[in-house]
């Protein structure tokens, strides 16, 4: 068995490929296994490293060394190959996709506990091509997440204040777009606030409209906001990010499906565990256990088995 650490040397706002070298070696002075420390050269640089590696053949096992972008690239290239095996080793500024395992979350970054963990199949939304493991939506909230960087970036701007900034200014350029909705039987054309498909559960740095989503019970939690006044946005956002969407069902349809399509007026920004696509056309699709997910030893959200913990002491030799 390999394993390849894919560092993306811009996540968390500096580079951390030092740290993780150290790490990475000091674990492995205790743990027997081939190992490679790769830096990314660019965005999507790490699907085809990844695919590269697999081709090579036997076991591979990949840990994204940044945030929440980092995981969806090393997920985008380890989908659906049976030999391949990803999970985030944190080091950004988001990781959503690990606020869903509540206290255990700190476990992935415990990299002892990473070696010693065993794998299990989770779902991914297909989205025009691009995987995610983690929450795809559309609207305001997408909007806000795209354009914050933008203004993370100026003077005496940064972090919180740098959201606060891109929620002011895209609130006041229009809370709500026109859309076309459609899933399974649901449909609704006309403006909408946003459409949140959500395979996890938290997403744009504390968002958690679903309390219960699992990436891998085979089913999205699908919430579309129909379009409301300033006033209303106001009054319902933090009930919606607190996963009480289903107590406002005048302005929140709470849907459960595998299969959603959305089409605009003109392009717009899709947000996929925190990567921006554009387009005007939306294909969601869920993907039967289309990734193995490693699972660190002590993690209990998936349960585990002795078979399972013994089989990967025996991988790790």
């Amino acid at each position: 068995m390999k394993h390849l650490f894919i560092v993306n040397p811009t996540a968390g706002g500096r580079d951390h490929t030092e740290e993780v070298r150290a790490k990475v070696e000091a674990a492995f002075a205790r743990h027997k296994g081939e190992y490679e420390i790769y830096v990314t050269r660019a965005p999507m640089d790490a699907p085809g490293k990844i695919i590269r590696e697999a081709k090579k053949g036997g076991q591979l096992r990949v840990y994204a060394c940044g945030g929440d972008g980092t995981f969806n690239e090393c997920v985008c290239g380890a989908a659906g190959l049976p030999n391949v095996a990803v999970c985030p080793f944190p080091t950004g500024t988001g990781n959503d996709f690990c606020r869903m395992f509540g206290d255990e979350k700190e476990l992935y970054r415990n990299l002892d506990a990473l070696l010693a963990g065993w794998e299990t199949p989770i779902d991914l939304i297909n989205c025009n091509g691009r995987y995610s493991a983690n929450i795809c939506s559309v609207g305001i909230d997408a909007r806000i997440g795209t354009s914050v960087h933008k203004y993370s970036r100026l003077p005496l701007i940064g972090g919180a204040t740098g959201y606060v900034v891109s929620a002011v200014v895209n609130v006041f350029q229009g809370i709500s777009r026109n859309m076309r909705v459609r899933c399974g039987d649901f449909s609704s054309a006309g403006g909408h606030t946003l459409v949140c498909a959500c395979n996890g559960r938290f997403y744009g740095g504390g968002f958690n409209p679903s309390l219960d989503a699992r990436p891998d019970d085979g089913i999205l939690d699908i919430f579309v906001v129909k379009k409301v006044s300033l006033f209303t946005f106001a009054a319902l956002i933090g009930k919606y990010a607190a996963g009480k969407a289903d107590r406002i069902p005048k302005y929140i349809s709470h849907l459960r499906g595998t299969e959603l399509e959305i089409d605009f007026d003109e392009e717009t920004v899709v947000n996929i565990d925190g990567e921006a696509m554009y387009t005007d056309k939306v294909r969601m699709k869920l993907e039967r256990s289309a990734l193995r997910l490693i699972v660190p030893q002590g993690l209990s959200f998936f349960g585990v088995s002795q078979a399972q913990v013994k089989a990967s002491a025996v991988a790790l030799g």
